[in-house]
């Protein structure tokens, strides 16, 4: 099956998203809990992330809060995840995030497509 996907050195497509357009945000991080104001879209089933200062994660509704026990994410770190789909499981439309150490920093999250 032929494809556009660009090819690791053993030939094999490598799966690869575009960033969507109008997809960026931004959220300022802390000591509390902070997530995405403007909801995905509903057609995004991954985000990328990353953040300068070491936080906590969870995703789900405009209401989702982070905290302590959530997943964490080093400072500096790429991390690809799913947001779900309408039809299988809950899409998920915020990212909430809670600086690890309390040190302000910036959450970076770019839907793809």
């Amino acid at each position: 099956m032929p494809t556009f996907l660009p090819r690791d050195e053993d030939f094999q497509p490598i799966p690869a998203l575009r960033l969507k357009p109008d997809g960026a945000h931004a959220v300022a991080v802390g000591d509390s809990s902070a997530r995405n104001a403007a909801a995905f879209a509903a057609g995004t089933r991954v985000i990328a992330v990353h953040c300068d200062v070491p936080v906590f994660l969870r995703s789900g509704d405009a209401t989702v809060s982070a905290s302590a026990t959530d997943h964490f994410l080093p400072a500096g770190t790429y991390l690809h995840l799913s947001v779900g789909d309408n039809r299988q499981s809950r899409h998920h439309t915020h990212l909430a995030a809670l600086a690890a150490d309390s040190a302000p920093g910036t959450l970076h999250i770019s839907e793809l497509e």
